[in-house]
């Protein structure tokens, strides 16, 4: 019988690694969506089974908070299992470790809902094979780091910069990728601040999909303690007012 926790190995490709030989978190990132890919396909209800029946999930939301990074060749688990699963919504999270289970680097938490390709409409999660995914909720497996949590934001945050979405920011599904925000986001701050600080926790709600060829505007607020609010919006010719696609809160600590 397939167990309701899965764990997937990695490694940290050194072109996967900041000036300081550490994994970015941008690609932590993509490791734990790939993870969560393997889990769900294994268990039957994953993008495999969803494609042909024009099915997709979306990462709602997703918070990492890791108290070290992996370092470049060094190869690494990601452990991740359904914490709760409701009609529309189903909550996964990660926990990420050396493959000897001795160190823990941290953990993650997301939200998903499943949607319609074509018609880009929200679907019952339980209709998909009966709710087979409700008999894969894990409860009570720990994640050790603070619940999700509203970002919210004070309307005169300062404009920082933009940038014209490209081919690269796109993903299968066409429109702009999850991981891509988080990189454009973390370019905010220069080489100089990253040289000083050591992101410790990064959460970001995903509100509208951007596609290619939209302009992203990037707004921060500085909250003190060494913690910054972005809100990002995007802008086009096809749009006739500025649209919030997602915002994040980012904590950083000394290094």
């Amino acid at each position: 019988m397939v167990s309701k926790v899965g764990r997937y190995e990695f490694l940290a490709e050194p072109f996967h690694c900041d000036f300081s030989k550490h994994l970015f978190m941008g690609h932590l990132g993509n490791h734990l969506l790939n993870a969560a890919d393997f889990h769900s396909t294994d268990r039957g209800f994953g993008m495999t089974y969803l494609h042909p029946i024009h099915k997709t999930w979306v990462l709602s939301r997703l918070a990492i908070e890791m108290d070290s990074m992996p370092e470049q060749y060094e190869r690494f688990a990601v452990e991740t299992w359904v914490e709760s699963a409701k009609r529309y919504f189903t909550s996964r999270d990660f926990r990420i470790s050396d493959l000897s289970d001795n160190k823990v680097y941290g953990y993650g938490r997301s939200v998903w809902a499943m949607i319609d390709t074509e018609t880009r409409e929200p679907q019952n999660i339980f209709d998909i094979r009966d709710g087979l995914i409700d008999s894969f909720v894990e409860s009570e497996k720990e994640c050790d780091m603070d619940a999700l949590s509203r970002v919210k934001m004070v309307d005169d945050a300062a404009f920082v910069g933009s940038l014209k979405t490209s081919y690269s920011d796109v993903d299968v599904n066409g429109h702009i990728n999850s991981v891509k925000y988080i990189e454009h986001i973390l370019d905010l701050f220069t080489l100089d601040y990253y040289k000083s600080f050591r992101l410790k926790r990064f959460d970001i709600a995903y509100v509208a999909e951007s596609h290619y060829g939209d302009t992203l505007r990037f707004y921060r607020e500085d909250c003190g303690d060494d913690e910054y609010n972005i809100r990002v919006t995007k802008v086009s010719d096809k749009l006739d007012n500025e649209i919030e696609t997602c915002r994040c809160k980012v904590k950083f600590v000394k290094d």
